[in-house]
């Protein structure tokens, strides 16, 4: 299983070298950018994008703000779950990173001790981002669009194969899609009870404050009405 894509006739390792050799071309500080982004800077800008939603979800509030905020609870968990689920993969595939097998590639990360299959920065991305999708189309999208760029990151700082990140990206959508029937039947009942609590609701719905005067009789404030009573 180690051998995979180790020929340089190989699809895999030609696209490999094509993404990488932008790298070359590219100046050292964007070179700089691209390994800081893969490695750590769109995982945060996707935990950031998972807070705003869950952000905009509590201040609509409505009848289902839990199984909402419930939906946006399974992101982390799936990504936690897709990594946990790649370890048994990399072991058993045992596939070598890209810069032991091939030369000349302009590696901007090793990417870690371990094997190269599958990536699980592309899996946790992934995983996270089909979540989201599940929870807010909207949002979703946006992870989407996160998570293919983390992908072309990794291929970029010679991280991993083409097929690596491949692999994560489907590993990550199906622990997010096969477990989320799961995870809502869990984690739902559980939004449902911090909402009920005085103190710990408000991660679930914003509270409203009550509007100071009442409309009374159409245009009529409660402060009008009151003088209405004093002059009778």
């Amino acid at each position: 299983m180690a051998g995979l894509a180790v020929s340089g006739s190989n699809p895999d390792v030609d696209l490999l070298y094509d993404i990488n050799g932008l790298a070359k071309e590219a100046p050292h500080w964007f070179d700089r950018l691209m390994a800081f982004a893969g490695q750590y800077g769109l995982l945060l800008a996707m935990v950031l994008l998972i807070l705003w939603c869950w952000w905009s979800v509590r201040g609509r509030g409505g009848e289902d703000a839990a199984s909402s905020v419930a939906a946006l609870a399974w992101a982390p968990l799936a990504a936690g779950v897709a990594v946990l689920v790649s370890m048994p993969i990399r072991g058993f595939v045992g596939r070598p990173r890209p810069s032991a097998d091939h030369q000349g590639l302009d590696v901007l990360t090793g990417g870690g001790p371990g094997f190269s299959f599958v990536s699980e920065h592309a899996a946790l991305m992934t995983a996270m981002a089909v979540a989201l999708f599940v929870a807010h189309r909207r949002f979703g999208l946006a992870g989407l669009a996160l998570a293919l760029a983390e992908g072309f990151c990794r291929v970029y700082a010679g991280a991993h194969y083409p097929t690596d990140v491949v692999g994560g990206f489907a590993l990550g959508t199906a622990v997010a899609l096969l477990l989320s029937p799961l995870a809502s039947a869990l984690l739902t009942p559980l939004a449902k009870a911090v909402e009920r609590s005085p103190r710990a609701g408000a991660l679930i719905r914003a509270r409203r404050t009550a509007a100071p005067e009442t409309v009374i009789s159409g245009t009529r404030t409660g402060a009008e009405a009151r003088e209405r009573d004093l002059a009778a």
